[in-house]
């Protein structure tokens, strides 16, 4: 089927807007930095402009295209663990590799079963972790758990609805998690004061928190009013949810940073770090989103 019956248009204007936004943020960046041009702020700016244009051509080549999405941030998830592991190598490309093919395999052909047995590795090797703190093990959650979110990207799409609306609930994905990365983001650094967990991510601020938060329900509604994807207490609802999840993400993570004891996970993308310092508010929201929406939806038709 061609990607222009499968996107609507008025996931199609969203898009556009998004990007009328990132341009008008990418010119703001540009004043306010013009005597500094490799400014922080500008390379965090202008790395969406990588961003968004492979997430808008996943969303146009749909379904194939959310599918290689996923398969891609878990690749290169795999290339940046694999530059932090220090034991045998094999043996940890044979372990990753294994856990990639079965949520590839489950998540595009049995979606119950990946709704149980991913998350249930996941467990296993968080159980493992906590027994025997090592690098290894702490290496194998990160990539089981990134395999296990991401992989809800592809459960979006087994969904009850029209495919239109599947496209439009993953744009709606996509842009609440990245809306409220970016609202955490700015407030926090204009407006914050009290730190929430300093020795574990010394930026985030309980003021950029309600930042992010207060994006997100402003985006949910309007976003979410606009494609017609549900009524205003739960698209508030998703708001919240998907905030809080993306934070909790983000911490996750950073708190396998500061165990590892580096920064960033790679320097891949200019300004934000590796695919695993953007992806990892991803991580949540995705399996968040698909079981609001689903029990939501068995709700309703109950």
């Amino acid at each position: 089927m061609l990607s222009s019956l499968v996107v609507g248009p008025s996931t199609v204007s969203a898009i556009l807007v998004l990007y009328l936004m990132l341009g008008m943020a990418s010119l703001g960046a540009a004043f306010k930095t013009r005597a500094a041009a490799h400014s922080q702020l500008r390379l965090q700016v202008n790395a969406w402009w990588l961003i968004f244009p492979l997430v808008t051509l996943s969303l146009l080549f749909y379904p194939l295209g959310p599918a290689l999405l996923a398969l891609l941030i878990c690749i290169l998830a795999l290339r940046e663990l694999k530059r932090h592991h220090r034991g045998v190598q094999r043996h940890f490309l044979i372990n990753c590799i294994t856990v990639l093919a079965l949520a590839a395999l489950l998540s595009w052909r049995q979606p119950l079963f990946a709704t149980i047995l991913l998350p249930g590795l996941v467990l296993l090797q968080l159980a493992c972790f906590l027994f025997r703190k090592q690098t290894g093990r702490l290496l194998l959650l990160l990539f089981f758990s990134t395999c296990c979110g991401i992989s809800f990207i592809i459960q979006l799409m087994h969904l009850p609805f029209t495919a239109e609306t599947k496209v439009a609930w993953l744009f709606y994905l996509f842009a609440l998690t990245a809306l409220n990365d970016i609202g955490q983001f700015i407030v926090g650094k204009s407006f914050g004061k009290q730190k929430i967990a300093e020795r574990i991510s010394p930026n985030k601020t309980w003021q950029g928190l309600i930042g992010g938060i207060l994006c997100s329900l402003l985006a949910s509604v309007m976003l979410g009013s606009y494609l017609q994807l549900a009524a205003l207490p739960q698209l508030l609802f998703y708001a919240l949810l998907l905030s809080l999840g993306g934070f909790a993400g983000d911490m996750l993570f950073s708190a396998a940073k500061r165990f590892l004891g580096i920064k960033d996970f790679s320097s891949l993308i200019p300004g934000h770090g590796g695919i695993l310092d953007r992806a990892d508010s991803l991580v949540v929201t995705a399996p968040l989103l698909y079981f609001a929406i689903y029990f939501s939806h068995q709700g309703f038709s109950g």
